[in-house]
């Protein structure tokens, strides 16, 4: 897999993943809506650590640049 992620894409990703277990488990958003926005954070949060997102891959969106290839 070749890297389509930049640092900035990376860490607004791992934030909004914070933010959303934080607000999950602390009762916030809870039910059917709290459990589908735990997931979306999981995939955003994986996607963050392998820096590459399976997305953008067919609309040809790469935030990576230059010098982290």
């Amino acid at each position: 897999m070749k890297k389509n992620m930049g640092s900035i894409d990376k860490l607004l990703r791992l934030i909004l993943a914070a933010i959303v277990a934080v607000l999950y488990f602390m009762g916030i958003i809870f039910g059917t809506l709290g459990i589908i926005l735990l997931g979306i954070a999981l995939v955003f949060a994986v996607t963050s650590f392998m820096s590459f997102c399976p997305l953008y891959v067919p609309f040809g969106i790469n935030t990576c640049s230059k010098e982290e290839k």
